[in-house]
């Protein structure tokens, strides 16, 4: 990963969005995480996107103001470029909680897939949702899922 210092504030080169972005805490977690789906686990890099916005569905009392706007971390998609799993990081120093995965989970409601990695560095978990159960493990899944 390659970093810099440039108008005083450290960045870091985001492969995926293709520009260097400001190095928060959650950013090296995120940074962290991509490049070991991608070089240890197999992921194609050009199946994720990262900062991947989205907005709740339209009802028909609702005009597009009031549609709710969400980011997701990353997107991976499967080669039809349908979303197959949500990634949700969080800074090293804040813990996964319930929060977090009902943050991942809303999120999912929109985009449902059948993968959640929640991840902040020393903490994992990983959710497949299946058949309205669900599976949780500490473990990355290779690819392909």
């Amino acid at each position: 990963m390659r970093t810099r210092v440039f108008n005083g504030k450290e960045q870091i080169f985001c492969e995926w969005r293709h520009r260097w972005v400001r190095l928060t805490p959650e950013e090296w977690v995120r940074q962290q995480l991509l490049h070991r789906l991608v070089e240890q686990l197999l992921y194609p890099a050009s199946l994720i996107a990262v900062e991947v916005p989205f907005q709740s569905p339209i009802t028909n009392h609702q005009s597009p103001i009031n549609a709710k706007r969400y980011r997701a971390d990353a997107v991976i998609y499967d080669r039809q470029m349908q979303p197959q799993v949500l990634i949700e990081c969080k800074a090293e120093t804040v813990p996964l909680t319930q929060k977090t995965l009902d943050q991942a989970l809303v999120y999912n409601r929109y985009l449902t897939v059948p993968w959640l990695i929640l991840y902040n560095g020393p903490q994992t978990i990983v959710v497949h949702l299946t058949d309205g159960k669900i599976e949780t493990s500490t473990t990355l899944p290779s690819y392909p899922l």
